[in-house]
């Protein structure tokens, strides 16, 4: 006769796995809403929109070396190329340019114009908000209004010198932000 301590363990191997497998198909519990109210006002979305979707750019940043007439020459920013992941670190999307792509594993896709930026420390990108233009196709970006760049890490133009000699080379540099995406509440 098996003894109770084996019975035990095998009614708890039991449940664990009828609780994950009823687990299995329901979606993650979402964490605390999106609270943008320490961000500078320029870069905080109207009222009247909500929280869609929030996400991870991950990637590079290409500039490339530009003269500008009298001036000396300069890193201009060309675009990004980064993945777009979840909060659990699951790729949903890609963030590429020009023009400013965002775009879902699903196919839908938004292009968005500036409509502020807000410095973010030495070193890093500043924070950004964009008006959305209408999507591309139906999923995960239809109805987005705004987007907003946040918690940026890196970005910045190259620190290599951009001389008359090197005009026209490009160089990439790694960058981190999240990209917080809203739509009409």
């Amino acid at each position: 006769m098996p003894s109770t301590t084996r019975i035990l363990s095998l009614t708890a191997a039991a449940v664990g796995a009828a609780l994950l497998t009823a687990c299995a198909g329901q979606p993650m519990a979402a964490g605390p809403a999106f609270d943008q109210s320490a961000l500078p006002a320029a870069v905080q979305v109207p009222a009247g929109h909500k929280v869609a979707m929030e996400t991870v750019g991950t990637g590079l940043i290409t500039y490339e070396c530009k003269a500008d007439g009298a001036a000396a020459p300069t890193w201009v920013f060309v675009g990004p190329d980064a993945a777009l992941n979840d909060r659990q670190g699951r790729q949903v999307g890609r963030y590429y340019g020009p023009p400013a792509t965002w775009e879902s594993a699903d196919g839908s896709k938004v292009t968005a114009t500036q409509v502020a930026v807000a410095p973010a420390g030495a070193g890093n990108i500043p924070l950004q908000l964009v008006k959305a233009n209408p999507a591309m196709g139906t999923g995960a970006f239809s109805g987005t209004t705004y987007i907003q760049r946040v918690a940026t890490r890196g970005g910045v133009a190259p620190s290599a010198p951009c001389t008359a000699g090197s005009v026209g080379q490009r160089q990439t540099v790694t960058y981190q932000a999240d990209y917080i995406v809203w739509k009409a509440a």
